[in-house]
């Protein structure tokens, strides 16, 4: 209704506040006004034009009838509460006098001081105004003037020139809902993963409006995720035209496009550059590609480079075997892996993955079990093959060729591997009875030839007495070969322990938080489950979103709903049930679905109309599931014979009938009157009718007319057993539409097997036994005979034969 109202006129002029005094979480275009602003915004609303005539409020009213009051009086309240409304969402037209300035802006809260304005650092920045707002306190002046001054109409009086705040105007403006804007890219290369989640969401949540010609922020990150950067735009052209338009509430479409030629030259280059990385090229790394089961793929990366690779499909009833084999004596080649889920949607990286092997010993595998948790709801399997970078500390060159490699994907099931690995325990043992263990190397040689052997073994072997591992004295593995005094981890090159060192016992500190990790393995976990900035899919606004949320201090609403923080709160908005018309909010839809799959499940099956041709229930349905409405309306048939009231309309008297006899008379004369003049109508296929028996051929015996005294033994039972409801059926003539209905109803029910809709959009179809007869009736009652409609109607609301048995 507020739409409706006329263009709200208001404007003031306020000093701007502090950053001392505005909201910390002030972001995008907000601002806060004081309390006297919101007054006087209610005091310039539009009232609403009265109505024409003195009692138009409800158009049933009726001064000489009592029942009609209620709902005048409801509507008179009504229309007083929207007397001072405003218009949704209030904007405003920002105007800083003193360079010319023009921005648009939304409004946060009205909990500023008097005759001040909180703006967000994007509004200061779009205004011209410095990001630390400062006064002239020399001579012993106030920041803020003589505080006894009382400030009017939002303006303090007392600020003289050299001790003011900057002040702007505040002009109340409603802006169109915008269709279309074009954003202008201010450098080049601009090529994040995900346009369309990262501009929506930034938009969402922070922004009202958009003025023509200001400079859009959208914070994300450049190269792997780890630095964070800050994406610049210009705002250059809207649909409808103007200086703003509104981005609530409405669909908007976005394009961006190159500010000019030289920077979308530069941004196909580097792009180019990233193409150019083709399988065989001595320049650069592989281009990602779609993994297959059993194929074996060749590879190159370059240090600090990553290739991407998917697994789009496997058997999930089986385990998935990563090896990733190839590689040169002396590189560094790592594998990483990660689920694309919902709750994971960030490509493995060397700080951010799930599974990972990042050891000093080819070729490296990693094994998924098909009960992992991390595979339930996978999409598919990220794979990334990392060129381990050294730190520059270390002193070595950088090593610019490409490390080859191949990649792998295999499947076992849990009885191959449990065999594997029996095989394995007996590696120990003797091959014979005439060898034994040499005490130096643990081989076995024979007795004949053991004191050859330690003689030589010991000139020219060493073991490890850690992990067991012979050596020549003389080789540079020997020299170089390392154990580390924190873990089991041991190589034979000094690159491989400087990398341990790198990756399992330098501290890092998250992008995302301020939390710090011991090692990149434990920032990697981090990163992956309680960061949060982690990315996931949001279920609600459907948006790849950061998670939210205090890694420290979990939400315990999120920890027992299964959401995360930022689903939490995207859930709290409401939306109204399908079903039931209520307004649920988005988190509470599914159980709220429940409720209504429970409900459906239990409920009983209505009356129908005794009447073997009526189409309809007995007190009514609705197309929300109602079943008894015509009761609620005070409309129910109102008879003992269990006829509808449409059908009983012709028998109905206002009289006194104790023990039903002129009913019976009637019904007795309704009974000859259809089998010997008929109905007429060319639709009927009632047999206990003269048309009906003529459309459906039937002819009696002796080939001549029914008559009075061949029809009354016919009808005789029927009238006898009138009180038998459900044993003894009537016979009466109905319209087209309801007999229609009726022997729809009978299709369906014979029906075996019925889809039925889960409320989401999508069919599933249940191992069913179809419907009870009832059901099928009241659903074409309530969808008017459409077949598609009812049969959605019973999925949402009938429960099914199966289910009644259960």
């Amino acid at each position: 209704m507020a739409n409706d109202l006329a263009p709200l006129t208001w404007y003031s002029q306020f000093s701007v506040a502090p950053f001392s005094r505005t909201h910390k979480s002030l972001l995008g275009d907000k601002i806060i006004l004081p309390p006297s602003a919101l007054e006087q915004l209610l005091s310039a609303a539009t009232v609403a034009a009265a109505p024409a005539t003195a009692h138009a409020y409800t158009p049933t009213f009726d001064p000489y009838n009592p029942h009609t009051y209620s709902a005048e009086r409801q509507a008179r309240e009504l229309y007083q509460e929207t007397q001072q409304q405003l218009p949704h969402p209030l904007t405003f037209r920002l105007v800083n006098p003193a360079n010319g300035h023009i921005v648009y802006a939304g409004i946060r809260e009205f909990s500023a001081q008097d005759g001040e304005v909180g703006l967000s650092p994007f509004l200061r920045q779009a205004m011209g105004l410095p990001d630390e707002i400062e006064a002239d306190t020399a001579n012993g002046g106030s920041l803020y003037g003589d505080s006894d001054v009382p400030i009017a109409n939002g303006v303090n009086e007392s600020l003289r020139p050299g001790q003011a705040l900057p002040r702007i105007t505040v002009h109340a403006k409603q802006l169109p809902k915008g269709t279309y804007v074009r954003l202008r890219p201010l450098e080049a290369g601009y090529d994040p993963e995900d346009w369309k989640s990262l501009l929506e969401h930034h938009l969402r949540s922070n922004f009202t409006t958009l003025t023509k010609g200001e400079i859009l922020a959208v914070p994300g990150s450049r190269g792997k995720g780890t630095k964070k950067h800050e994406f610049k735009f210009l705002v250059d052209k809207f649909v409808p035209e103007g200086e703003g338009i509104c981005v609530v509430d409405t669909d908007l479409e976005v394009d961006i496009e190159a500010l000019n030629e030289e920077q979308a030259k530069e941004t196909l280059q580097r792009r180019l550059a990233k193409t150019r990385r083709a399988p065989g090229n001595m320049e650069g790394s592989s281009v990602g590609e779609k993994l297959e089961l059993w194929d074996h793929v060749q590879g190159q990366v370059l240090e600090g480079d990553y290739v991407d690779y998917t697994i789009a499909s496997w058997d999930r009833s089986q385990g998935l075997h990563i090896e990733l084999g190839g590689v040169n004596d002396g590189e560094e080649v790592d594998l990483f892996v990660s689920p694309l889920a919902a709750r994971q949607r960030s490509r493995p990286r060397d700080d951010e993955f799930v599974f990972g092997d990042t050891g000093n010993t080819y070729p490296k595998w990693i094994r998924l079990q098909p009960t992992n948790v991390e595979l339930e709801e996978a999409e598919a399997m990220w794979v990334s093959i990392y060129g381990y970078k050294f730190p520059p500390a270390n002193g070595d060159p950088a090593k610019n060729s490409p490390r080859s490699f191949y990649i792998r994907v295999t499947q076992f099931n849990q009885a191959e591997a449990s065999i594997a690995t029996d095989e394995g325990d007996y590696s120990s043992e003797a091959p014979g009875p005439e060898y034994e263990s040499c005490k130096n190397c643990t081989q076995w040689v024979p007795h004949r030839t053991m004191i050859l052997h330690e003689n030589f073994c010991i000139r020219n072997n060493v073991l490890c007495p850690h992990c067991r591992t012979v050596f020549k004295k003389s080789s540079s593995e020997w020299s170089n070969h390392w154990h580390c005094p924190h873990d089991s981890a041991h190589g034979n090159s000094v690159s491989s322990k400087i990398k341990h060192e790198e990756v399992s016992h330098t501290r890092r500190s998250c992008p995302n938080c301020s939390h710090e990790a011991t090692s990149l393995e434990a920032l990697a976990q981090h990163r992956t489950t309680l960061c949060p900035g982690k990315p996931i899919l949001c279920q609600f606004c459907h948006l790849v979103v950061p998670q939210e949320g205090d890694p420290d201090s979990p939400n315990p609403k999120a920890l027992l709903s299964g959401l995360t923080p930022h689903e939490l709160a995207d859930g709290a908005r409401t939306t109204e049930c399908h079903l039931c018309s209520k307004i649920i909010r988005l988190r509470d839809m599914v159980t709220h679905l429940k409720h209504h799959d429970l409900q459906r499940r239990n409920r009983s099956r209505p009356a129908i109309c005794r009447n073997v041709n009526c189409g309809r229930t007995l007190d009514g349905v609705g197309k929300n599931g109602d079943v008894g409405v015509a009761s609620r309306m005070g409309q129910r048939a109102g008879n003992a014979i269990g006829l509808c009231s449409i059908c009983f309309g012709p028998l109905y008297v206002s009289m006194y009938d104790p023990g039903d006899k002129a009913l019976r008379r009637r019904v007795e004369r309704r009974y000859l009157t259809q089998l010997l003049t008929g109905c007429g109508k060319l639709w009927c296929r009632n047999e206990y009718c003269k048309s009906g028996r003529k459309n459906l051929a039937i002819t009696e015996e002796n080939g001549q007319p029914l008559k009075s005294q061949t029809i009354l033994p016919m009808v005789k039972p029927f009238v006898e057993n009138l009180e038998d409801v459900k044993g003894s059926p009537l016979h009466f003539c109905v319209d087209e539409n309801s007999e229609r209905r009726r022997g729809l109803a009978e299709m369906m029910a014979a029906t075996s097997t019925q889809g039925q809709s889960n409320g989401k959009g999508k069919e599933r179809v249940a191992e069913r036994d179809g419907y009870d007869f009832e059901w099928c009736v009241a659903a074409l009652e309530a969808e008017g005979g459409n077949l598609d409609r009812a049969a959605s109607w019973l999925g949402n609301w009938a429960p099914s034969r199966a289910e009644t048995r259960h």
